[in-house]
C-alpha cells in the first residue's frame, strides 16, 4: 500500500493530462494543508495513448485512457487519479470512486483549419480528421460532402498532423486547448447549437479508492455542485443509451437562471439521422438524483424516437 503520508496523484503521460493533473495537485495540496511536493504526480502511458491506429471504437473504447492508472489506485500505488470525465466508462471498478468533479471548463468544440473560418467554409470534398463518431457525424449532418478521415493523437500532434496536411481541418475540445495555453490555434469557437458537445466535456474526474476516507474528503473539498449535478445528468442520459465510442452522442447540461437546463442528441454515423431532446428542472441543494432522472428520461425518449432498427444498423 502507498505511504499514507503521501499523496501520489496517478496521470496518463500525455502533455494535456499532466496538465489537469497539476491543477488538481495544487487542490489537493490547498486542501490538505501540504506542499504540492508531497502530492507527487506519476505518470502511466495508456493503452489507448500506445494504440494510436483507427477510431476509439476499434480499439477498444473509453476504457483505454482509464485501465493503466485505475490500476495505480486498486495497488495503493496513488491515492488519487485525474482523468478527463468524458473519457470515463459509465462504472467505475469495484473499490474505487468518483471523489471529486472540479469546477468544469469551457466545454465547446473548436475548429482549427488553415483552409477556411469555418467548417461551413470548407471547400467541396475538404478532408477533415477525427477519431470522434459524434464530431464526424455532426459535421457530416450539414456537410455531407466532407471527407472524414482518421486523426488520433494528443493535443500537440494532432496539430501537427494538420499543418504537414494530413487533414484539411480538425476539430478539439476548447477545454484541452485553454489548459495549454494553446487557445491560439482555434480557428472558430463552435456554438453547441451547431456542435453539442460529448457528455462531460470539459470536466475533470477524480477518483480515489473506495476505503481511503481521508483522500475522499481531501477531494470532495474541492468538488463543484453545479458541475457534478450537471455531469451526473449528461451521464445518466448517455447510459441510458448505452452510449459508446461506436454511438455518435452529444450531451450537455447546464446551470442559468436557477435551472438545470439539458440538451441532448443522438445521430446515425452519416448524420442523416438526428434526434434531439431537451429537459429542465429547477437547481436546487440536492437535486441530482432527480438530474440524473431527467437524464435517463431524456434517453428514453431518443431510444423511443429512434426506434430499435436504429440501434440494429449502429451495431453493424
Amino acid at each position: 500500500m502507498s505511504n499514507d503520508k503521501t499523496f501520489a496523484i496517478a496521470s496518463r503521460r500525455s502533455p494535456l493530462a499532466l496538465a489537469q493533473a497539476r491543477q488538481v495537485q495544487a487542490m489537493i495540496a490547498k486542501a490538505a494543508g501540504i506542499s504540492p511536493e508531497a502530492a507527487p504526480l506519476q505518470e502511466y502511458v495508456s493503452s489507448g495513448d500506445r494504440n494510436l491506429q483507427g477510431s476509439l471504437a476499434d480499439v477498444g473504447g473509453k476504457g483505454l485512457f482509464t485501465k493503466e492508472i485505475e490500476e495505480a489506485l486498486l495497488s495503493g500505488a496513488a491515492r488519487f487519479a485525474v482523468h478527463s470525465m468524458k473519457d470515463m466508462p459509465a462504472e467505475s471498478p469495484p473499490g474505487l470512486v468518483t471523489a471529486a468533479i472540479p469546477a468544469r471548463e469551457d466545454p465547446r468544440d473548436v475548429f482549427i483549419s488553415y483552409v477556411a473560418k469555418t467548417p461551413w467554409d470548407l471547400p467541396q470534398g475538404a478532408k477533415v480528421g477525427t477519431a470522434s463518431v459524434r464530431r464526424a457525424a455532426q459535421l457530416l449532418a450539414n456537410r455531407p460532402d466532407i471527407d472524414i478521415v482518421a486523426l488520433r493523437g494528443n493535443v500537440g500532434t494532432r496539430l501537427d498532423k494538420l499543418e504537414r496536411g494530413e487533414a484539411d481541418a480538425t476539430f478539439l475540445a476548447l477545454a484541452g486547448l485553454n489548459r495549454l495555453d494553446l487557445e491560439g490555434h482555434a480557428t472558430a469557437i463552435m456554438a453547441t447549437d451547431e456542435m453539442l458537445p460529448a457528455v462531460g466535456q470539459g470536466a475533470l474526474c477524480v477518483q480515489t479508492r473506495e476505503d481511503d476516507n481521508e483522500a475522499r474528503a481531501i477531494a470532495a473539498s474541492f468538488n463543484c455542485e453545479e458541475t457534478s449535478v450537471c455531469v451526473i445528468m449528461e451521464r445518466a442520459f448517455l447510459t441510458g443509451l448505452d452510449g459508446s465510442c461506436r454511438t455518435p452522442i452529444g450531451g450537455l447540461a447546464i446551470v442559468q437562471e436557477g435551472e438545470v437546463r439539458f440538451r441532448g442528441e443522438l445521430l446515425s454515423l452519416d448524420g442523416k439521422e438526428r434526434f434531439t431532446a431537451e429537459r429542465r428542472l429547477p437547481y436546487t441543494e440536492g437535486c441530482a438524483f432527480v438530474a440524473a432522472q431527467a437524464g435517463a428520461e431524456a434517453a428514453m425518449e431518443l431510444r423511443e424516437k429512434a426506434g430499435p432498427d436504429f440501434f440494429k444498423r449502429l451495431a453493424v
